[in-house]
């Protein structure tokens, strides 16, 4: 699992709950249902693939391939042509409560799927087309480290032990009169348990609440052996040994591996010796077995569910080994037995699991590694094919990687209705939406920019509250006068100081005037001109203190200012004598008379 960038942090309700412990792989437990059917056309059995040759000759929508030749339904499940018959599978399902009944629901709502699809096929093709039941397989995922199954805790060791273990209590559940045995099979990371197919959705999910209850509990047990069952408590029949699987690597709990047929048998009458020397009846059996696991599936179960299983195990409720035949629903799946919603969405939310390839399948696009991707494909169950859309890379991630983004994801699904309207154009269509939009958001840019310059060109509240002031008065400001005096010649030639004694009357604008040059005043009205229109500036009254110390300030300068003029005047004085002296030191050389004032005859 490839992680980039910072991780997101789950809300509560996907966080993981007590009993889900992520896998040796970092992926959590989960559950997986399967059903196969054979396929009569125009009352004739014959094999899917000849008669469709694939999937996509039935289903009139896109699909999403999933590998090798099976293919995604949008229900979230998987449909495959497999060795004969038409298999439907369910999504990986989190193993957590009413993990059982969400499984039950996914491949039921499938099924109810591709019976609309074939009704459509028929009428198209003027052919009947009946799905007949055939299996189910219940598969639970098998994660003990690898150093713990070095010690034999295998899981062809689980496999064998669990046909001891649930062959009585699937067999009351899920079995009929014509069922031949109960399977087990070891998958490498999954134990997958066969039985015959259920055509009641209320038994399917009480089968596969007790089937995943008990694996999960065996699974924990500190050895496989057979002894274990001695130790627990486990009746088993006096000369049962399973036999070996006929399709696949395992082991079946067949009826020639009993001395009496289970399946035909009176599930209360007849008594089956146990190897401990006592007597007990096919349900004595599996209640007995289902009461030892009775945490374990009360801590995975539905309410529902529940009280199903212990409705049968103490014969409240009928079991299908009680009916003189195998009911006439299992000929035509999907009409004679149909799909009653009895686990609505607003009791039992999706897993999130189901979540996440739901919104894979219906290719909603979702944000990580700050890229928007777009999901094109599923590799196994497991991972998704995402197409990045600025390049068009692609990646991979598995289910467990994009857990994380579920919340982001969702919001998406249900807020981006452009996203998904936009999903149905083509690339041509997309592309000149996105121009639009550009030359949409360009033009509102340079709107803006326009509107800021027009707001910079308009002169701020202080100086427009100083032209109407000075206009009222009779008088000119700095601005006015320098520009009058600007129009007439090219360089300014006059530096006094206009006082504008109108100024300090105009309301706004009381702050006193300080005298500039024109040029300095025409610089500091430009500065003023290309700032943005400010604030008339609060007008704040001197206190007696502060107005005695600016009189004293006034004083203080006025004292320095005669004292500057006195030494001018004294060294001006001082000149004048010295200037006068000299003359007279020159005249009495030459015998000239001194005039007064230093003023000589010739000089005049």
């Amino acid at each position: 699992m490839e992680m980039i960038g910072r991780n997101k942090v789950p809300r509560r309700g996907d966080r993981l709950r007590i009993g889900s412990v992520p896998m040796a792989g970092g992926a959590l437990p989960a559950l997986g249902i399967e059903a196969a059917f054979a396929t009569v056309v125009a009352d004739v059995q014959q094999k899917p693939e000849d008669v469709f040759g694939s999937p996509r000759r039935i289903i009139r929508g896109p699909l999403m391939h999933r590998t090798g030749r099976s293919y995604h339904l949008p229900t979230g499940g998987a449909i495959y042509f497999d060795t004969g018959v038409m298999e439907i599978a369910t999504p990986m399902i989190e193993i957590a409560r009413g993990c059982g009944a969400r499984g039950t629901r996914s491949l039921w709502e499938s099924l109810a799927f591709l019976r609309h699809e074939l009704d459509a096929w028929e009428e198209a093709n003027d052919r009947t087309v009946r799905l007949v039941g055939f299996s189910s397989h219940y598969n639970v995922s098998f994660e003990l480290p690898e150093s713990e199954r070095q010690k034999g805790r295998t899981v062809e060791a689980l496999a064998y032990l669990l046909t001891y273990v649930l062959a009585a209590p699937v067999m009351l559940l899920a079995a009929n009169r014509r069922s031949t045995g109960i399977g087990v099979r070891p998958r490498g990371n999954r134990i997958e348990i066969t039985a015959d197919f259920t055509p009641d959705a209320a038994l399917m999910a009480a089968t596969a609440t007790l089937i995943v209850g008990i694996v999960r509990q065996v699974m924990q047990w500190p050895s496989y052996g057979l002894e274990q069952l001695a130790l627990h408590d486990i009746p088993v029949v006096r000369g049962f040994f399973p036999v070996p699987h006929s399709s696949r690597k395992g082991w079946v709990a067949k009826h020639s591996s009993y001395p009496l047929n289970p399946f035909t048998a009176n599930v209360d009458g007849d008594r089956f010796v146990l190897r401990t020397g006592a007597h007990a009846s096919l349900r004595d059996m599996a209640g007995r077995t289902t009461r030892h696991f009775w945490d374990s599936i009360r801590a995975l179960g539905d309410p529902m569910s529940l009280q199903l299983i212990a409705a049968v195990m103490r014969g409240r409720a009928p079991s299908l080994l009680e009916l003189d035949d195998r009911p006439a629903a299992y000929d035509d799946v999907g009409r004679l037995c149909t799909w009653n919603d009895l686990f609505p969405i607003t009791l039992l939310p999706r897993s999130r699991y189901e979540r996440v390839l739901g919104h894979a399948i219906a290719g909603r696009r979702v944000r990580f590694a700050g890229s928007w991707h777009r999901p094109v494909g599923m590799r196994g169950w497991t991972h998704v094919v995402f197409k990045r859309e600025q390049d068009g890379a692609r990646r991979v991630r598995s289910l467990d990687a994009m857990l994380v983004h579920l919340d982001a994801w969702d919001r998406t699904a249900d807020r981006r209705v452009t996203d998904r309207r936009l999903a149905k154009l083509t690339r041509a269509q997309e592309r000149r939406a996105v121009e639009r939009r550009a030359e949409i958001e360009d033009s509102l840019e340079r709107r803006r920019s326009a509107d800021a310059s027009d707001a910079v060109q308009k002169p701020s509240a202080p100086m427009s509250a100083l032209v109407n002031a000075a206009r009222a008065a009779g008088t000119d400001t700095p601005v006015m006068t320098s520009a009058k005096r600007m129009s007439g010649a090219k360089k300014s030639v006059a530096t006094t100081s206009v006082e504008i004694r109108s100024a300090s009357k105009a309301p706004a604008a009381k702050k006193s005037v300080v005298q500039k040059s024109p040029v300095a005043k025409t610089r500091a009205a430009r500065a003023t001109a290309s700032k943005a229109p400010a604030a008339k500036k609060s007008v704040v009254k001197k206190t007696p203190a502060a107005k005695k110390s600016a009189r004293k300030t006034r004083a203080a300068e006025k004292s320095v200012a005669k004292t500057s003029a006195a030494k001018k005047s004294a060294t001006n004085t001082s000149a004048a004598s010295q200037a006068s002296t000299k003359k007279s030191a020159t005249a009495k050389r030459t015998g000239a008379r001194p005039e007064p004032n230093g003023v000589t005859p010739d000089s005049a």
